[in-house]
């Protein structure tokens, strides 16, 4: 081989990589910091499991399956491509180890070819997708086919080579021509060219080297300025993930310092995110995942998390050298605070509404759906409220029916102004304890009621039957009353995280001069902040959702379900309990264990549940505009499975399923909490008139 031009092809390739890789990382320099090296042996084994394991692939399974053969490929050849580089200057490199005939080398040889068939296999799949069904969710770009293009060709050409090399060694006597397991793709090559000439052999076994060594730095150029450059960045991306649980949003501290510094609060500006959001842009791979379990999208809105993404990083592409010069000149941060548009160097246009309108941020249900099946973890739902933020708390543009909601929040404790006084009506006659009543002996839970199980008619009931089955149960456990206000979660979801913070502090100095340890709530919502964002705050509690309190009740015999539930019950799995908190088996393992009561699974469920249309503060503003609304298109779903009860564990998801039956004129399908059932199981006779007489209960046999 030529070492001069492997030199020459080497060192400009590599240059021009490099220069490359260089503007990409200044690029990503300009976001703000983000602490993401704690924890190393956590990330390392999370890269392990997610990078290099691919194990959120095959949620989609054919594409899943494509992708691992593909990504194996360039693991196992990344051995074969130096080895190839080795050979341009002395034609019997092998790597040292591999060496053909060795043990090790022969089970090489062996791996390599098995995987050059699975890597066209894995590119046979993708063709497909993209050229016979055309998935909605893909990105169907020439640039796509040119990739696939190029690693196809790479393995035909390492065939060849192989073959030709074979045939040539034979003929100067260094190896007998046979078909060997130790090279079955090249050995079967070398038979089917065993009639070609010598100097057609030489053209081939050059053509076979040039094209597979060309091709990868090639591709390595081709990287960085294409969706492909996930195949640097996915591994990063991984290992950078926040390893904080899910529930929890990032944190802002001193908005009242940032409001005097004249500092941008949430994301104004592409450079208001931090280097790792950056990095999510970089790493983006368009297979559409996300957006194509998204709600919003689903019917019809304009949100797409996948094309967020896109617009973001096609602006700052776009905005390159305007935001390099002015990072490098250290002026980023200035005029921040600025409500111009545009500032003098170009580089600092508002996000929203140029390249994203404001319809698509106010459409997320914060669910969690496209983060749950982004297979290298880029995040949405903090980049989406982290842009409400800014509208809610420095623009002061966002939709007028959160107004009278902040205005509850503020004023009342609730996002729908009910007086506080009322707050503990729910439990009129069942002699439930309150922690001021109570003197210096406390009970050992302090059972969170929430704003829809304190005022709303409906979901008062819930509250009432937690509360009953605890006492049935003998739990010590006492309410706040009137002392109780709203945990936040709509405020912070919306983007007014001042007013969550206010909110937060006050319940936490509560919580913690009555020295509660132990926290029961039957709203998801409220499970999820105390249990996830309340400790950034200083609140620290072992909160438990009222199903796995429930569950754990009948599992030790405290509560013995006795009366038969007639009827076939499918569960809907809320987004903060389930994709966010892991909480799936304990409300399905109460439903399996009342007589007469038939689960049945959507084929929707669990962390492919579909969100009820609530969450993200949508319980309180109109769904934006689209084909159709969240709650009916789940509710179809659920009514796929011919069910007599849809049960859920959430009160926002129950007036959303309610409101979607009634929508549907289904009166033959009742809605029902979980502990509803499983009260109506549990109560004796008399007891169960008033639940009789409110909801309607399913048939009891």
């Amino acid at each position: 081989m030529n070492w001069i031009a492997m030199s020459l092809m080497l060192v400009v390739l590599l240059a021009l990589f490099a220069w490359s890789a260089a503007r990409r990382w200044k690029l990503l320099m300009i976001g703000r910091p983000a602490a993401r090296f704690d924890d190393i042996g956590q990330r390392v084994a999370g890269m392990l499991r997610f990078g290099f394991g691919q194990q959120r692939m095959p949620r989609y399974k054919l594409a899943g399956i494509g992708h691992i053969l593909i990504f194996s490929g360039f693991l196992v050849l990344l051995f074969r491509s130096l080895v190839l580089f080795g050979r341009g200057f002395n034609v019997g490199f092998d790597l040292f180890v591999l060496e053909h005939g060795t043990a090790l080398g022969d089970i090489y040889s062996f791996l390599k070819d098995l995987v050059i068939i699975l890597v066209i296999i894995g590119v046979v799949i993708f063709l497909y997708y993209r050229l016979i069904t055309r998935a909605r969710r893909m990105t169907l770009s020439g640039e796509a086919l040119l990739i696939l293009g190029i690693i196809g060709v790479m393995m035909v050409a390492d065939v060849i080579y192989d073959g030709s090399w074979f045939v040539l060694e034979d003929r100067a006597g260094h190896l007998e021509l046979a078909f060997t397991w130790a090279s079955p793709v090249g050995s079967a090559a070398a038979l089917g060219m065993q009639n070609i000439s010598e100097g057609g052999l030489r053209f081939l076994l050059h053509l076979g080297f040039w094209t597979h060594t060309s091709l990868v730095l090639i591709f390595l150029n081709i990287l960085p300025y294409s969706k492909h450059f996930h195949v640097i960045t996915a591994l990063p991306n991984v290992f950078f993930r926040e390893l904080k649980p899910r529930g929890r949003l990032p944190n802002m501290e001193d908005i009242e310092g940032m409001l005097e510094r004249e500092e941008t609060l949430g994301v104004a500006r592409i450079q208001n995110l931090s280097w790792k959001s950056i990095l999510d842009l970089y790493t983006c791979t368009e297979c559409g995942r996300c957006t194509d379990q998204c709600p919003a999208n689903r019917t019809g809105k304009l949100l797409s998390p996948k094309h967020l993404t896109i617009d973001l990083r096609d602006y700052l592409y776009h905005h390159e050298k305007q935001l390099v010069r002015r990072n490098g000149s250290n002026v980023a941060g200035a005029g921040e605070g600025s409500a111009s548009t545009e500032d003098a160097s170009g580089s600092g246009e508002l996000l929203v509404p140029t390249t994203i309108k404001p319809e698509v941020l106010w459409a997320c249900t914060t669910c969690r759906a496209c983060e749950t099946e982004c297979p290298v973890f880029i995040t949405y739902v903090d980049k989406i409220v982290d842009f409400r933020r800014n509208l809610v708390m420095e623009v002061g543009e966002f939709p007028s029916e959160l107004q009278n909601a902040f205005q509850g929040l503020e004023r009342d404790g609730n996002p729908w102004s009910f007086q506080a006084a009322d707050r503990g009506a729910w439990a009129e006659g069942l002699d439930i304890p309150v922690m001021a009543e109570l003197g210096e002996e406390k009970p050992e839970y302090l059972m969170w009621v929430g704003c829809a199980p304190s005022f709303d008619e409906r979901a008062k009931k819930v509250s009432r039957a937690t509360a009953q089955l605890l006492k049935a149960a003998g739990v010590s456990f006492a309410i706040l009353g009137m002392e109780e206000t709203c945990n936040g979660d709509p405020a912070r979801r919306a983007g007014n995280e001042f007013l969550f913070q206010t909110m937060a502090q006050a319940n936490i100095e509560t919580l913690n001069n009555y020295g509660v340890k132990k926290i029961i709530t039957t709203c998801p919502h409220c499970y999820n902040t105390l249990r996830n964002e309340y400790p950034d705050f200083g609140g620290h509690y072992q909160v438990i959702h009222h199903t796995e309190m429930l569950a754990d009740l009948v599992r030790q015999g405290r509560l013995q379900p006795k009366r038969r539930v007639a009827g076939r019950v499918v569960f809907h799995d809320s987004c903060y309990l389930g994709r966010y908190n892991d909480v799936y088996d304990p409300p399905r393992e109460i439903l399996r264990r009342i007589p007469g009561a038939q689960l049945v699974e959507a084929a929707e469920s669990r962390d492919r549940g579909m969100c009820c249309g609530a969450g993200g503060a949508q319980m309180f503003k109109e769904e934006e505009e689209g084909d159709g609304r969240v709650n009916h298109a789940r509710i179809d779903q659920l009514l796929r499975t011919q069910p007599e009860v849809v049960s859920s564990s959430c009160p926002f998801c129950q007036v959303m399923l309610t409101d979607g039956l009634t929508d549907k004129e289904r009166e033959d399908v009742r809605q029902l909490d979980v502990a509803e059932l499983l009260w109506q199981s549990v109560a004796e006779e008399e007891q169960l008139s008033e639940a009789k007489a409110g909801t309607e209960s399913a048939a009891v046999e």
